[in-house]
């Protein structure tokens, strides 16, 4: 047990969907919210800082504010955008995009953040990446991103270790978000299929991936790091 203790959790993203539902799993939990996003949140949080965090000055600059407003000691690298294509269909433009929402703000948020984890005796670190870095149709650039993300949180595992600050990722699988079922309309055959093999025989829910945010932001979670859960009711089993 190091000296870490829930305090003040920031989730990127944290306004709606899957951001919103460990928003309010971590405010149960006993931190104080900070929520940084394009939209205003669906809920209730102690602090919200409406950003475009693909721009890169806006994302530095919100995070300092955070950092010179709050002891960040959690912080939940929750935001992110799809563009579904198939690879004839891709275009490459998209990635800068991407990369810019998927993956930088959650480099820009842990640089400013880390100073508050080291001075408290340690921090967590949560990146919600996806299933789909094992591989999904229609998913090149979005699972690259994630792939990164994933990567980069094995790497920060190791230099943080030391200092008590456990970076872990949940990779959730199909969840019934607004941005699933506009990515997956309701009576396509695809969507149908997606449905059908899913060993628990349901979807997802955000409160599923809060669950285990929640998990891996807790105290008592220190010797857990490095690690990459699957929200996704056994479909990577198969």
């Amino acid at each position: 047990m190091t000296g870490f203790a829930r305090g003040v959790a920031v989730i990127t993203g944290g306004s709606r969907g899957i951001g919103a539902a460990i928003t309010r799993r971590l405010a149960a939990d006993g931190f104080r919210t900070v929520v940084l996003d394009i939209v205003d949140p669906d809920g209730p949080c102690d602090h919200f800082l409406q950003v475009d965090l693909s721009d890169l000055d806006a994302a530095r600059a919100a995070a300092a504010q955070v950092a010179a407003d709050h002891a960040v000691t959690c912080l939940v690298n929750n935001v992110g955008i799809v563009a579904p294509a198939p690879l004839e269909e891709v275009r490459a433009e998209d990635l800068d995009r991407l990369m810019h929402v998927n993956l930088r703000p959650s480099l820009i948020c842990a640089q400013a953040f880390l100073p508050a984890m080291k001075a408290a005796g340690g921090g967590r670190i949560v990146m919600n990446t996806s299933r789909v870095t094992l591989g999904k149709e229609l998913r090149s650039l979005y699972s690259a991103t994630k792939g990164a993300a994933q990567s980069m949180a094995r790497t920060w595992a190791l230099e943080l270790g030391p200092h008590g600050i456990t970076v872990n990722c949940v990779a959730p699988g199909p969840i019934a978000t607004d941005a699933f079922w506009k990515n997956n309309p309701p009576d396509a055959p695809l969507t149908r299929d997606i449905i059908s093999k899913v060993p628990v025989k349901r979807l997802g829910t955000g409160e599923d991936v809060a669950n285990a945010v929640s998990f891996f932001c807790a105290p008592e979670a220190g010797f857990v790091t490095g690690q990459t859960l699957f929200v996704c009711g056994g479909v990577t089993v198969g």
